[in-house]
Protein backbone atom coordinates (compact mmCIF):
# COMPACT_ATOMS: atom_id res chain seq x y z
CA UNK A 1 0.00 0.00 0.00
CA UNK A 2 2.98 2.41 0.81
CA UNK A 3 4.59 1.38 -2.30
CA UNK A 4 1.40 2.61 -4.20
CA UNK A 5 1.13 5.61 -2.37
CA UNK A 6 4.86 6.61 -3.18
CA UNK A 7 4.07 5.92 -6.43
CA UNK A 8 1.34 8.02 -7.40
CA UNK A 9 1.72 11.49 -9.13
CA UNK A 10 2.61 14.70 -7.14
CA UNK A 11 -1.20 15.36 -6.84
CA UNK A 12 -2.02 12.21 -6.27
CA UNK A 13 0.42 11.96 -3.44
CA UNK A 14 -0.94 15.54 -1.59
CA UNK A 15 -4.79 14.42 -2.52
CA UNK A 16 -4.21 11.03 -0.32
CA UNK A 17 -2.62 13.04 2.28
CA UNK A 18 -5.54 15.33 2.41
CA UNK A 19 -7.78 12.77 2.27
CA UNK A 20 -6.62 11.07 4.88
CA UNK A 21 -5.84 14.25 7.23
CA UNK A 22 -8.59 16.13 6.30
CA UNK A 23 -10.78 12.99 6.65
CA UNK A 24 -9.87 12.67 9.95
CA UNK A 25 -10.45 15.96 11.31
CA UNK A 26 -13.39 16.06 9.87
CA UNK A 27 -14.54 12.61 11.71
CA UNK A 28 -13.50 13.32 15.01
CA UNK A 29 -15.84 16.71 14.70
CA UNK A 30 -18.44 14.87 14.37
CA UNK A 31 -17.45 12.10 16.64
CA UNK A 32 -17.29 14.89 19.68
CA UNK A 33 -20.03 17.57 18.38
CA UNK A 34 -22.85 15.44 16.70
CA UNK A 35 -22.61 11.87 17.42
CA UNK A 36 -24.44 9.75 20.01
CA UNK A 37 -20.76 9.13 21.67
CA UNK A 38 -20.97 12.82 22.57
CA UNK A 39 -22.15 12.13 25.26
CA UNK A 40 -19.26 9.29 26.83
CA UNK A 41 -16.40 11.61 25.33
CA UNK A 42 -17.58 14.85 26.74
CA UNK A 43 -16.34 13.44 30.01
CA UNK A 44 -12.78 13.31 29.04
CA UNK A 45 -13.10 17.03 29.11
CA UNK A 46 -10.22 18.22 31.27
CA UNK A 47 -7.01 17.06 29.70
CA UNK A 48 -4.47 19.67 29.97
CA UNK A 49 -3.16 21.10 26.93
CA UNK A 50 0.72 20.11 27.50
CA UNK A 51 -0.46 16.40 26.68
CA UNK A 52 -0.71 17.41 23.17
CA UNK A 53 3.19 18.00 23.18
CA UNK A 54 3.80 14.64 24.05
CA UNK A 55 2.38 13.13 20.80
CA UNK A 56 3.16 15.87 18.50
CA UNK A 57 7.46 15.80 19.44
CA UNK A 58 7.16 11.87 18.70
CA UNK A 59 5.52 13.16 15.20
CA UNK A 60 7.99 15.45 14.74
CA UNK A 61 11.34 13.26 15.55
CA UNK A 62 9.81 10.50 13.45
CA UNK A 63 9.36 12.93 10.49
CA UNK A 64 12.60 14.43 10.80
CA UNK A 65 14.59 10.74 11.15
CA UNK A 66 12.32 9.77 7.84
CA UNK A 67 13.12 13.48 5.87
CA UNK A 68 16.86 12.72 6.87
CA UNK A 69 16.80 9.15 5.37
CA UNK A 70 15.03 10.15 1.90
CA UNK A 71 17.62 13.56 1.97
CA UNK A 72 20.77 11.10 2.75
CA UNK A 73 19.89 8.53 0.12
CA UNK A 74 19.11 11.80 -2.99
CA UNK A 75 22.72 12.63 -1.90
CA UNK A 76 24.34 9.74 -1.99
CA UNK A 77 22.15 9.09 -5.73
CA UNK A 78 23.96 12.45 -6.97
CA UNK A 79 27.41 11.38 -5.50
CA UNK A 80 27.51 8.12 -7.41
CA UNK A 81 26.11 10.09 -10.38
CA UNK A 82 29.00 12.54 -10.17
CA UNK A 83 31.54 10.20 -9.52
CA UNK A 84 30.59 8.38 -12.66
CA UNK A 85 30.77 10.91 -14.71
CA UNK A 86 34.04 12.27 -13.26
CA UNK A 87 35.60 9.35 -13.81
CA UNK A 88 34.69 9.15 -17.62
CA UNK A 89 36.11 13.09 -17.67
CA UNK A 90 39.11 11.50 -15.93
CA UNK A 91 39.47 8.70 -19.15
CA UNK A 92 38.65 10.76 -21.85
CA UNK A 93 41.60 13.38 -20.67
CA UNK A 94 43.82 10.68 -20.41
CA UNK A 95 43.27 9.46 -23.81
CA UNK A 96 43.51 12.95 -25.32
CA UNK A 97 46.95 13.86 -23.01
CA UNK A 98 48.46 10.46 -24.15
CA UNK A 99 50.67 10.67 -27.30
CA UNK A 100 48.71 7.46 -29.19
CA UNK A 101 45.76 8.01 -31.02
CA UNK A 102 43.11 7.33 -28.46
CA UNK A 103 40.00 7.93 -30.66
CA UNK A 104 38.19 4.64 -30.29
CA UNK A 105 38.79 4.72 -26.71
CA UNK A 106 37.11 8.06 -26.51
CA UNK A 107 34.08 6.39 -29.08
CA UNK A 108 33.55 3.74 -26.58
CA UNK A 109 33.31 5.65 -24.06
CA UNK A 110 30.82 8.33 -25.15
CA UNK A 111 28.73 5.03 -26.36
CA UNK A 112 28.74 3.96 -22.88
CA UNK A 113 27.48 7.39 -21.50
CA UNK A 114 24.84 7.30 -24.33
CA UNK A 115 24.24 3.95 -23.30
CA UNK A 116 23.30 4.66 -19.71
CA UNK A 117 21.10 8.50 -20.58
CA UNK A 118 19.07 6.09 -23.21
CA UNK A 119 18.38 2.57 -21.61
CA UNK A 120 19.38 2.35 -18.42
CA UNK A 121 18.58 6.08 -17.01
CA UNK A 122 15.11 5.63 -17.86
CA UNK A 123 14.15 2.43 -16.53
CA UNK A 124 15.30 3.17 -12.91
CA UNK A 125 14.80 -0.11 -11.73
CA UNK A 126 17.61 -1.35 -10.53
CA UNK A 127 18.36 -3.79 -13.21
CA UNK A 128 21.61 -2.91 -15.52
CA UNK A 129 20.50 -2.56 -18.96
CA UNK A 130 21.44 -5.29 -21.36
CA UNK A 131 22.60 -2.83 -23.89
CA UNK A 132 24.09 -0.52 -20.97
CA UNK A 133 26.51 -4.16 -20.16
CA UNK A 134 27.67 -4.29 -23.37
CA UNK A 135 28.61 -0.87 -24.17
CA UNK A 136 30.91 -0.62 -20.72
CA UNK A 137 32.54 -4.62 -22.11
CA UNK A 138 33.35 -2.70 -25.44
CA UNK A 139 35.11 0.32 -23.35
CA UNK A 140 37.53 -2.19 -20.92
CA UNK A 141 38.15 -4.39 -24.33
CA UNK A 142 39.28 -1.27 -25.64
CA UNK A 143 41.32 -0.22 -22.41
CA UNK A 144 42.79 -3.83 -22.53
CA UNK A 145 44.77 -3.51 -25.40
CA UNK A 146 48.61 -4.22 -24.18
CA UNK A 147 49.81 -1.50 -26.97
CA UNK A 148 48.35 0.91 -24.58
CA UNK A 149 51.00 0.05 -22.19
CA UNK A 150 53.75 -0.19 -25.02
CA UNK A 151 52.97 3.11 -26.79
CA UNK A 152 51.84 5.51 -24.29
CA UNK A 153 53.58 4.06 -21.33
CA UNK A 154 52.35 1.45 -18.17
CA UNK A 155 51.25 4.33 -15.66
CA UNK A 156 48.90 5.81 -18.42
CA UNK A 157 47.69 2.35 -19.15
CA UNK A 158 47.12 1.41 -15.21
CA UNK A 159 45.12 4.86 -14.47
CA UNK A 160 42.70 4.45 -17.52
CA UNK A 161 42.18 1.01 -16.52
CA UNK A 162 42.03 2.20 -12.69
CA UNK A 163 39.11 4.73 -13.86
CA UNK A 164 37.57 2.16 -16.12
CA UNK A 165 36.63 -0.16 -13.06
CA UNK A 166 36.24 3.10 -10.54
CA UNK A 167 33.35 4.09 -13.01
CA UNK A 168 31.99 0.26 -12.75
CA UNK A 169 32.03 0.60 -8.94
CA UNK A 170 30.08 4.22 -9.44
CA UNK A 171 27.38 2.68 -11.79
CA UNK A 172 26.83 -0.38 -9.25
CA UNK A 173 26.49 2.44 -6.44
CA UNK A 174 23.59 3.99 -9.13
CA UNK A 175 22.08 1.08 -9.62
CA UNK A 176 21.35 -0.04 -6.05
CA UNK A 177 20.19 3.71 -4.71
CA UNK A 178 17.28 3.15 -7.87
CA UNK A 179 16.01 0.74 -5.75
CA UNK A 180 16.31 1.76 -2.31
CA UNK A 181 13.32 2.89 -0.57
CA UNK A 182 12.71 3.78 2.81
CA UNK A 183 11.09 1.00 5.32
CA UNK A 184 7.08 0.85 4.84
CA UNK A 185 7.51 0.62 8.67
CA UNK A 186 8.41 4.21 8.99
CA UNK A 187 6.32 5.59 6.90
CA UNK A 188 3.32 3.66 8.50
CA UNK A 189 4.66 4.91 12.03
CA UNK A 190 4.77 8.44 10.38
CA UNK A 191 1.46 8.16 9.52
CA UNK A 192 -0.20 6.72 12.47
CA UNK A 193 1.53 9.61 14.69
CA UNK A 194 -0.20 12.55 12.54
CA UNK A 195 -3.74 10.42 13.26
CA UNK A 196 -2.82 10.18 17.09
CA UNK A 197 -1.51 13.75 17.57
CA UNK A 198 -5.19 14.90 15.98
CA UNK A 199 -6.78 12.79 18.52
CA UNK A 200 -4.36 14.56 21.65
CA UNK A 201 -5.65 17.57 19.45
CA UNK A 202 -9.44 16.79 19.35
CA UNK A 203 -8.93 15.68 23.48
CA UNK A 204 -7.32 18.93 24.64
CA UNK A 205 -10.39 21.22 23.05
CA UNK A 206 -13.34 19.18 23.76
CA UNK A 207 -15.26 22.37 25.10
CA UNK A 208 -14.42 24.85 22.20
CA UNK A 209 -15.10 22.93 18.74
CA UNK A 210 -14.99 25.67 16.71
CA UNK A 211 -11.00 26.05 18.09
CA UNK A 212 -11.23 21.79 17.63
CA UNK A 213 -11.55 22.22 14.40
CA UNK A 214 -9.65 25.21 13.73
CA UNK A 215 -6.31 23.42 15.05
CA UNK A 216 -6.94 20.26 13.64
CA UNK A 217 -6.93 22.28 9.94
CA UNK A 218 -3.86 23.94 10.86
CA UNK A 219 -2.01 20.67 11.98
CA UNK A 220 -3.37 18.85 8.68
CA UNK A 221 -1.95 20.99 6.76
CA UNK A 222 1.24 20.90 7.88
CA UNK A 223 1.13 17.39 8.07
CA UNK A 224 0.25 16.94 4.19
CA UNK A 225 3.24 19.46 2.93
CA UNK A 226 5.75 17.87 5.24
CA UNK A 227 4.89 14.53 4.70
CA UNK A 228 4.27 15.17 0.87
CA UNK A 229 7.61 17.45 0.04
CA UNK A 230 9.14 14.36 1.76
CA UNK A 231 6.97 11.42 -0.19
CA UNK A 232 7.78 13.56 -3.53
CA UNK A 233 11.69 12.67 -2.70
CA UNK A 234 11.61 8.93 -1.97
CA UNK A 235 12.64 7.90 -5.47
CA UNK A 236 16.30 9.55 -6.69
CA UNK A 237 15.75 8.95 -10.21
CA UNK A 238 12.31 9.55 -10.42
CA UNK A 239 9.76 12.73 -9.68
CA UNK A 240 10.29 16.37 -9.27
CA UNK A 241 13.24 16.34 -7.35
CA UNK A 242 14.99 13.84 -9.20
CA UNK A 243 18.90 13.54 -9.46
CA UNK A 244 19.56 15.16 -12.91
CA UNK A 245 21.57 13.54 -15.42
CA UNK A 246 23.39 16.29 -17.07
CA UNK A 247 26.99 15.24 -15.63
CA UNK A 248 26.55 12.53 -17.62
CA UNK A 249 25.25 14.26 -20.54
CA UNK A 250 28.21 17.19 -21.06
CA UNK A 251 30.30 13.86 -21.76
CA UNK A 252 28.57 13.64 -25.27
CA UNK A 253 29.06 17.25 -26.30
CA UNK A 254 33.04 16.18 -26.31
CA UNK A 255 34.96 15.57 -29.47
CA UNK A 256 36.17 12.22 -30.83
CA UNK A 257 39.16 13.70 -32.24
CA UNK A 258 41.14 16.24 -31.15
CA UNK A 259 43.47 18.22 -33.06
CA UNK A 260 47.28 17.61 -32.38
CA UNK A 261 48.88 20.96 -30.51
CA UNK A 262 50.43 23.09 -33.17
CA UNK A 263 54.33 22.85 -33.31
CA UNK A 264 55.85 25.44 -31.45
CA UNK A 265 57.38 28.51 -33.48
CA UNK A 266 61.22 29.74 -32.78
CA UNK A 267 61.44 33.27 -31.16
CA UNK A 268 62.13 35.57 -33.80
CA UNK A 269 64.67 37.23 -33.87
CA UNK A 270 65.77 40.48 -34.46
CA UNK A 271 67.17 42.22 -37.56
CA UNK A 272 71.00 42.89 -37.32
CA UNK A 273 71.89 46.31 -36.90
CA UNK A 274 74.28 48.14 -39.77
CA UNK A 275 77.38 48.13 -38.90
CA UNK A 276 78.98 51.45 -38.61
CA UNK A 277 81.12 53.38 -40.52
Amino acid sequence: MIRAWLDLPTYGTFVTLALLYYGVALALVVLTCASPLRGPVSRLNGIVAPFFSSVAVLFGLLTGFLGYDVTERNRQASRAVQAEAGELQNLYTLSVASVTDMRDIRIALKGYASSVLLDEWPAAHGESAPRTNAAYDVLLNELSEPAISRDASAAVHVAMLSAAVRVGTARNARLSLSTDRTSDLKWISVLLLGVITQVALTLVHLDKPRAMLAALTVFGTGAIVALGMIALQEDPFGGVFRVSPKPIERLLALPDTVAPPAPAQPPATAPPSAAPK
